[in-house]
């Protein structure tokens, strides 16, 4: 009896273990078909939002470096006809078609492997074909490839007009400007195709959530077994991840005896003859890494400058923004209370540390000192500035504004410009990087005011301020 009702408990507690499970396949299916609805709208958004920018992008410096040839052809071609013929064959019409490809190329045509690999992109191509929607990805997969072929023909074209001017020094006042252009506009755009490669290899947690989901479903990873570029690279067998693919491959102790069994028939000799070999193959494999580190710097992804790269270059315009917030306090005075200026600032950055910007400030009165504390609204200001870096967290400050100094009550009141008056500011200022993220960029300003004599009543000639750029 205590047999059968132990059998019989052991039976229920198997129906609601697999009750559980295919509940929860059951959820999981219920939540991948109701997801698509929502993530392939993003990631159609996405991917062709991004195919846009890499075309208009690889388009801008193809038509750009042809300028560039175009010249110099012209130049050289006043100099050598001959030799302007032969290097610049056919460069105008590779341009074009590199050009024409990239603008069309839907990736229907050719959907394998093209240019370099990147698993997140191959995941994600596989998911969009295992739910019937691959369009856009696989056209991005496309001009990937497009704006690799792309990087290989320009790194080329460098290296042959390189080659010919170092032949020919004497054509170096002909040659080397537009040559130097040319060779900063391809480094920019390898700088800017790894971005954006960068940028798909790093998924955002609604793709990730989405590729988790399908990995749970066997149906999608034979899919994908059978889908990938990397099974159509190396022609993954059908029964891969089984016991029955390892049938008939040798397991490491085979291949330890036979090493064993090689070495003990070469007698006494035999271990060094092994060593030496070795030894030999390490040789010529560091042989390879050097070649191959040479390939990368002229033709590869590691495409080493011989200036000082702009890094943002390849940046957009709102991604060279740079926001920040700053306040100074001026002592009062006969004329005028204790005054704080809240200011709010707009920068585009040059470069790496080179600003320009504008801003705009509010003056907030505290009053005759501490006895005495009313707050009031003491006026504003219109600015300019100019960050331009000279060491280290060190920069050179200079700007230019418009203060309002006179209590006001409604805008019609700052439309007197006579009452506006002028500020000349040059300083230096001092990044601190604080531990706080929210503080990060800690900017402390000590300026003098040029103008500030010229007025009556004479104000502040030197303030400090405290910023922050977020």
């Amino acid at each position: 009896m205590c047999i059968k009702s132990a059998l019989c408990g052991l039976a229920l507690l198997c129906l609601i273990r697999t009750t559980v499970d295919a509940q929860s396949v059951a959820d999981s299916a219920d939540k991948v078909l109701n997801f698509p609805s929502r993530l392939l709208g993003k990631l159609q958004a996405r991917t062709a939002k991004v195919s846009d920018q890499l075309t208009q992008q690889t388009v801008r410096y193809l038509e750009k470096m042809q300028r560039r040839e175009e010249k110099m052809r012209r130049r050289l071609q006043s100099v050598d006809s001959n030799a302007a013929r032969q290097l610049f064959a056919g460069s105008a019409q590779q341009y074009a078609a590199l050009e024409q490809k990239i603008r069309t190329d839907t990736g229907s045509a050719a959907p394998g492997l093209r240019g370099t690999y990147m698993p997140y992109m191959d995941s994600l191509q596989g998911m969009m074909k295992y739910l019937k929607a691959p369009g856009q990805v696989q056209a991005l997969q496309a001009k990937t490839g497009d704006a690799d072929a792309v990087k290989a023909y320009v790194q080329q074209r460098k290296q042959q007009i390189a080659e010919y001017i170092n032949q020919h020094t004497d054509l170096q006042n002909v040659l080397g400007k537009q040559f130097t252009g040319l060779n900063q506009d391809v480094y920019y755009y390898s700088q800017q195709l790894r971005q954006y490669k960068e940028m798909w290899n790093n998924p955002d947690r609604l793709e990730q959530q989405a590729l988790t989901l399908l990995n749970k479903f066997p149906a999608f990873q034979t899919f994908m077994k059978n889908n990938s570029q990397l099974a159509a690279l190396f022609n993954v067998p059908g029964n891969y991840g089984t016991p029955a693919a390892l049938v008939g491959l040798q397991t490491r102790d085979q291949v330890a005896q036979q090493i064993q069994s090689q070495v003990a028939a070469g007698g006494p000799g035999g271990q060094a003859a092994l060593q030496q070999n070795l030894q030999s193959a390490e040789s010529q494999l560091d042989d390879y890494k050097d070649k191959l580190g040479k390939l990368g710097q002229s033709n590869g992804d590691v495409d080493m400058p011989d200036f000082k790269p702009n890094d943002q270059k390849t940046k957009t315009f709102l991604q060279r923004l740079e926001y920040g917030m700053n306040f100074q306090t001026a002592h009062n005075n006969q004329y005028f209370p204790t005054v704080t200026d809240l200011g709010l600032s707009l920068g585009y950055r040059l470069g790496h540390s080179n600003v320009v910007g504008v801003g705009a400030s509010y003056k907030i009165g505290w009053g005759n000192g501490i006895q005495h504390i009313a707050l009031s609204s003491q006026g504003a200001g219109l600015r300019s500035f100019l960050d331009i870096k000279i060491r280290s967290s060190f920069s050179a400050t200079g700007g230019f504004e418009y203060n309002y100094a006179t209590p006001f009550s409604s805008y019609q009141d700052l439309r007197q410009i006579d009452r506006w008056t002028k500020s000349g500011l040059v300083g230096i200022s001092k990044t601190v990087s604080m531990k706080s993220r929210m503080f990060k960029k800690t900017k402390l300003q000590l300026l003098w005011d040029f103008l500030s004599y010229q007025q009556v009543p004479k104000t502040q000639p030197i303030l400090f301020r405290i910023g922050y750029q977020f």
